[in-house]
Order: C-alpha cells, then sequence, then structure tokens
C-alpha cells in the first residue's frame, strides 16, 4: 500500500471520529431540514428556507422550549415531489408536506414548544402520520440512493462520513485488488441508471482489459429526457457518493483521471468549490 494512500485513510478516520462526535451533538439538538431539491424548488422551498431563517435570527439564539439549539438546513430531494415543499424535523423526522410561507411562524413556534402542525402533515384515510418514514409513499421503499438526503448537507464532506461514507473507499484501497473490486460489482448487478441498465462490472471489466493508455473515468450526469432530473437528485442531495464512486472505478479500471459531466444549470455554484476543497483534504 502506498504510504500517502495509507495516511490519507488515516485521516479518513480521524476525520469520521469528528463527524460522529458533532452528530452526537446534533442529536442534542432539533434540526429543520427544508428539501431543496428540483421538485421542491419548483414549490418556493427556498421561500420557506429564507422566511425560516429570518424567523430564527428574529427570535435570536433560538432553542427549545426543553432548551435544545434550534439548526436550520437544507437538505437534496426527498423523493416525494409532487407534495412539496417538504420539511423534516429531526431527531423526531416529523413530516411537513406542502409547506408554505405562511405557515413558517406556526412552524417555528410549534417546533419550539415541542408540538405538532397537525394541518401541514400526511391524512390517510382519516388517520394522521407523523413521520415521514410511516407515510405510505416511502414505507414500502427500500431506499437506497436517496436513503440519505434527507439526513445530510451534501455541501458538508463531514455529514458524508459520518453516515459512512468513503468506507467503501477505503476497504477498495486497503483489502482489495482492481479485480476483486470488478468481481464484487459483477456479483452486486449493479447496473446503470440509464434506459439501458448495462451492467457496470462489464463496463469496468472491459475497461481494465483495454491495452491502451491512458484511461479515464467519465461520469455522466447528463439528463436528456425532458423534465428527468434523477442523477441532479443524487448530484445535488449527496454528491459525495458519486466522487466516492468516481475514485473506486478509477482504481478498477486503472485511471488516474476522472470527469464529470454535467449541465451548467446543475449543482450551485458556491456548492462546486466547497465540495471540491472538501475532497482535497483526503484525496
Amino acid at each position: 500500500m502506498n504510504v500517502s494512500v495509507k495516511n490519507r485513510i488515516d485521516s479518513l478516520d480521524i476525520l469520521k471520529k469528528k463527524a460522529i462526535k458533532s452528530q452526537s451533538q446534533l442529536n442534542n439538538s432539533i434540526v429543520i431540514s427544508v428539501c431543496s431539491g428540483t421538485g421542491c424548488k419548483a414549490y418556493s422551498s427556498d421561500i420557506v428556507f429564507y422566511a425560516l431563517q429570518k424567523e430564527i435570527e428574529k427570535n435570536g439564539d433560538s432553542k427549545s422550549k426543553d432548551g435544545r439549539n434550534i439548526i436550520l438546513r437544507k437538505t437534496g430531494c426527498h423523493g416525494y415531489c409532487e407534495r412539496g415543499p417538504i420539511i423534516v424535523i429531526h431527531p423526531d423526522e416529523i413530516c411537513y408536506l406542502g409547506v408554505k410561507e405562511e405557515n413558517v411562524p406556526e412552524i417555528f413556534e410549534k417546533t419550539s414548544k415541542g408540538e405538532l402542525v397537525e394541518g401541514l402533515l400526511y391524512k390517510d384515510d382519516g388517520s394522521t402520520i407523523v413521520r415521514e418514514s410511516d407515510i405510505p409513499f416511502y414505507k414500502y421503499q427500500q431506499r437506497i440512493i436517496l436513503d440519505n438526503n434527507s439526513k445530510i448537507d451534501p455541501r458538508s464532506i463531514d455529514d458524508y462520513i459520518r453516515t459512512g461514507g468513503y468506507q467503501a473507499l477505503a476497504k477498495a484501497l486497503l483489502q482489495m485488488t482492481p479485480e476483486e473490486v470488478i468481481a464484487e460489482i459483477k456479483k452486486s448487478n449493479l447496473r446503470g441508471r440509464g434506459g439501458g441498465g448495462f451492467p457496470a462490472g462489464v463496463k469496468w471489466e472491459t475497461t481494465k482489459s483495454a491495452k491502451d493508455e491512458p484511461k479515464y473515468i467519465i461520469v455522466n450526469a447528463d439528463e436528456g429526457d425532458p423534465g428527468a432530473y434523477m442523477d441532479r437528485s443524487v448530484l445535488e442531495g449527496n454528491p459525495h457518493s458519486v466522487i466516492e464512486g468516481l475514485i473506486i472505478a478509477a482504481y478498477a479500471i486503472g485511471s488516474n483521471q476522472g470527469f464529470i459531466y454535467v449541465r451548467q444549470e446543475y449543482l450551485l455554484q458556491s456548492s462546486r468549490q466547497k465540495i471540491m476543497d472538501c475532497l482535497g483534504k483526503i484525496f
């Protein structure tokens, strides 16, 4: 194992411990997560976010009735776009749907008191559902790609590491050969997210076997279907997962250079540099 790589993996362990410690502090806080995915933005989630921000600022050092800090953050797409804007309040996972700017004062007041805004909760055959994961739309899904979107700040590498980020990369680099990585991908039957669904393991194996150099990794994040934003939901909600996958693939096929092909309107400009700056701490 390259000494430089080993040192960086050690740095990852340090960052993970720091992130977990930070999470313990979050567990003692109330975190208001506002979905800022494409669907919710179309329903003016940004207006809701800034209204909440002003409400918190207006109340100074915002604390709940039981003394917990109230923290506000933007997150990626939650998936239930037709009912946006969506707000999830952690750690109790209280889910509010169809939130409007005029709802903000009541949300802040009730949240600080440990109470619910009944009118914004999901209704199902006369019963009221409080937790996001209990809503039928989510309850019967096994969420994988978007699972952490509502739990992390996409601009925070610490949040990604706290939820297990870059551990797969560390395992690949420290414990597996490129051939073993490709075999694992083939065994998983991982396929592309496009209409063709081409097996990723076959693509990686073919590229690794090619004799010509250099080899490149390209993340195709362009979406040609009108109105489609599956890739955007991942890139804006959990961009480090894409970067981790890119590096694992590069290791597997023997490439030392990669590109992310993305539309100009995808990813907030301010987020791009923050993500790359954070990435530089490890790689």
